[in-house]
């Protein structure tokens, strides 16, 4: 070394002599100086059960990491509960926790000068907002879902919060009394992890395995599951492996794996909510990933399984019969799988899948066989029209009735429009119109749960429609499209239609339209005016200015400058 070299190197030995002084306070000694700083980023809360079971997860990973040769700073996330927040005020705070979390995890590690980051998360946004975080600071990262909930059960059924919602709807329309309602609430969630459906939790967990970002298998564990605990402790080793190799999240978030994911949601009847995410995280990442290309894997993509909400299995059934692992493993060997993507070991896809069989078990009707898919092609069906010229976001299948044109039952708020259905004032044929729950005129997007559940309840899911600018749940589904862009709240469409306009909503044309004319239609734009805003303080009001389009993944720092 150069007397120079050795110059700056005391001199920089003395500058951080009162930052070693504070990392000893929290248990550093001499020789740990020299490890990597790993932050572990700990979405642990009793807020909601998707989360309760996180801090021992945490914990594991901890011991992992100091065992692995690394020096773990734990620190904590926030999480919303979309569930107990669903139908109220505070559901609006849902999509912009997804930014909080990624603002903190960013903040934390980049503040303190971690050299990667370790982040577990069970509830939503927990997931996508740290792989936001990851994509922004490009260190070595890892992720580990919390785990799903094991069903609950009910007279020989498999219960989830879905069911629930489902029940409130039928018991609104007199089709199960007030004990039956009791019984299901008090059965629907037995226990610790997240929703139990391909619901968002599910499918994000699904996805970043399917990137790489997380270990095989893991994306389907239950929460209180042994294995969940040593998936944990091996993600901590593979995480210190990757820091000596440098694997990056630049390597693993490329166009391959958002591909990747985009085929596996598909197979699986994934949310919705997944085109939001995705379009957030490769905008973060610097990957080209646009609403259209979704519908491109959709028409190349069948389900082949069968899970909730629409269909009869939860995720630890998947899991049980191979879980994700088997699933890209049949969409390898279709050519529908990039299996040179890089994963978090080092090793590519197909290293990965290579002892995974080519097929499921017989003995199992979970996951079907690819030439036996439940659906032909993929079930999130991107729409467009007039109504919609930047798209709106449908699942496609489990639908009986493919199309549909009715009269617009039009509603401000998703509150009027969940009354209305309680109170049996929409009729079949109806296509209900909720607004300005968009991204900037929620603010927040609320997801329309209660609402498409009480339709299914009420025996409507086949014949009433449901547009809106808000987000849907990952357990919805019927005739409905969401993030109908541009939203109601900056002039769209949707903020244009009257009480009884004709809409179509067709399934197989992808179309979304108001059956008004374009001269009609610019006369009513020309008297429209913006709403005031809703919140004038705070992070709703900061959310409100900074939003992008949903069709952009409604991230908060686009074109900031």
């Amino acid at each position: 070394m150069s007397d120079n070299r050795k110059s700056q190197v005391v001199t920089q030995g003395v500058q951080r002599a009162p930052n070693r002084a504070m990392l000893r306070a929290v248990g550093f000694q001499d020789g740990d100086f020299n490890k990597p700083i790993v932050g572990l980023a700990n979405g642990y809360s009793t807020i909601t059960p998707c989360n309760m079971g996180i801090n021992s997860l945490a914990i594991r990973a901890e011991a992992a990491l100091r065992e692995a040769g690394a020096m773990p700073q734990m620190f904590g996330t926030i999480t919303i509960s979309d569930g107990i927040s669903m139908g109220t005020e505070g559901m609006k705070y849902s999509l912009v926790s997804r930014e909080v979390i990624a603002d903190s995890i960013e903040t934390a590690c980049t503040g303190q000068s971690m050299d990667a980051v370790l982040a577990i998360g069970g509830c939503d946004k927990n997931m996508p907002g740290a792989v936001i975080a990851i994509a922004r600071m490009n260190i070595p990262s890892i992720f580990v879902y919390g785990g799903t909930i094991k069903p609950g059960h009910l007279d020989g059924e498999d219960l989830t919060v879905v069911s629930a919602f489902e029940a409130v709807g039928q018991y609104s329309a007199g089709k199960i009394d007030k004990n039956r309602l009791d019984a299901v609430e008090r059965n629907a969630c037995p226990g610790a992890g997240s929703c139990g459906g391909m619901f968002t939790a599910n499918t994000m967990s699904s996805a970043i395995e399917a990137m790489g970002l997380s270990l095989p298998g893991s994306s389907t564990m239950a929460a209180e599951d042994e294995e969940k605990a040593l998936s944990s402790e091996q993600s901590a080793f593979t995480l210190v492996k990757a820091i000596q190799q440098q694997i990056l999240p630049k390597d693993l978030l490329t166009r391959k794996a958002f591909e990747n994911a985009m085929a596996v949601i598909m197979a699986v009847g994934g949310s919705t909510n997944s085109v939001l995410h995705l379009l957030a995280i490769a905008h973060t990442i610097g990957v080209d990933l646009t609403i259209d290309d979704f519908e491109s894997i959709r028409q190349k993509v069948p389900v082949f399984c069968d899970l909730k909400p629409s269909g009869r299995y939860v995720a630890t059934d998947l899991h049980k019969v191979g879980g994700i692992p088997q699933v890209m493993k049949m969409l390898l060997n279709q050519g529908l799988l990039h299996g040179d993507a890089l994963t978090i070991s080092g090793e590519t896809v197909a290293e990965i899948l290579a002892d995974v069989p080519d097929q499921p078990a017989g003995d199992q009707d979970v996951i079907r066989p690819f030439n036996q898919p439940i659906y032909a092609q993929g079930h999130l069906g991107i729409l467009k029209g007039n109504l919609a010229p930047e798209g709106g976001v449908s699942k496609l299948t489990g639908i009986k009735n493919r199309s549909i044109t009715g009269p617009a039952r039009v509603f401000e708020s998703e509150e009027d429009c969940l009354a209305a259905i309680l109170a049996n004032k929409i009729n079949a044929g109806d296509v209900i119109v909720v607004r300005y729950e968009g991204p900037k005129g929620g603010p927040g997007m609320r997801e329309m749960l209660a609402p498409t559940s009480a339709i299914i309840g009420a025996g409507l899911g086949d014949s009433v429609g449901l547009i809106t600018d808000g987000r849907f749940s990952g357990g919805t589904y019927g005739m409905v499209v969401g993030h109908v862009a541009p939203e109601a709240a900056v002039g769209g469409a949707i903020a244009l239609v009257n009480e009884g306009d004709l809409i179509t909503i067709d399934a197989d044309k992808l179309l979304l339209q108001l059956n008004v004319s374009d001269d009609e239609l610019a006369r009513r734009k020309a008297q429209w005016s913006p709403p005031k805003p809703r919140y004038e303080r705070g992070v709703l009001a900061k959310y409100a200015k900074l939003v992008s389009s949903s069709s952009q993944g409604a991230v908060t720092d686009k074109d900031l400058f």
